[in-house]
């Protein structure tokens, strides 16, 4: 069995039917409650970006109930897609066509190496000293891995991947003891280069930029509080 698109299309109303219905019913039984937002990131946005507008928006909205949810991209699409957040910011592929991407920043990829690693010593690197490296990579879904991954294989790079991590501290951690080479968001080791335990090295005209977006579903009714968090998102 599988669903058709005219039942996707079906299935993508009906979500948020359920889940106006569901917002109706909370607001006529308790007319008092606080207003709430769920807002997703993926897990650099959440480590770098997100704190900083959390701060803006309750400054701006007093007693708003902000709800958090970090995880990879393609999850944190899934749960917009599925009504289960309200908005997120993510970077890197976001594929649905339900959602609506609105672009908020640059962000850049570059190669990360710890003291230990032969390349530290390298103002930068070619592509082709990259292959057979040990790569200290992020888990699968993860807009980083899936971006990088893509383009290796777009110029026939081959590369040892040993290491999977759900967390970018592990990530960094292991790089900084020499293990092998990482692909991170140049905004996630702006400590670490300023502490010298970590090097970012740009590749030999290459560089690899992807757009951080904010992100919400296309049939979503926008609050006053999703539509406050999108303006500070946005300015």
């Amino acid at each position: 069995l599988y669903i058709t698109e005219d039942g996707k299309l079906l299935l993508s109303y009906a979500r948020y039917i359920i889940d106006s219905f569901e917002k109706m019913e909370g607001a006529l039984s308790d007319a008092s409650s606080k207003l709430q937002i769920r807002i997703g990131a993926s897990v650099s946005l959440g480590t770098v970006l997100l704190i900083d507008l959390i701060n803006q928006l309750e400054e701006e909205v007093p007693g708003i109930d902000v709800r958090i949810t970090i995880d990879n991209t393609s999850t944190i699409e899934q749960m917009v897609c599925n009504s289960e957040l309200d908005l997120a910011i993510v970077e890197g592929l976001v594929k649905s066509n339900e959602i609506i991407k609105l672009p908020i920043s640059d962000d850049e990829l570059v190669i990360v190496v710890g003291r230990s690693h032969p390349f530290w010593n390298e103002e930068k690197i070619y592509l082709a000293q990259i292959e057979n490296q040990v790569l200290i990579s992020r888990e699968q879904g993860s807009a980083d891995r899936n971006q990088f991954e893509q383009f290796l294989s777009d110029h026939n790079i081959n590369i040892n991947k040993k290491w999977y991590c759900t967390n970018t501290e592990a990530i960094k951690n292991i790089v900084s003891s020499g293990k092998g080479i990482a692909i991170l968001s140049k905004l996630l080791i702006e400590k670490e280069i300023q502490e010298n335990t970590l090097k970012a090295l740009p590749i030999e005209d290459i560089k690899i930029v992807r757009k951080n977006k904010l992100i919400y579903h296309k049939n979503k009714h926008i609050s006053s509080q999703m539509e406050k968090f999108i303006d500070i998102c946005l300015n």
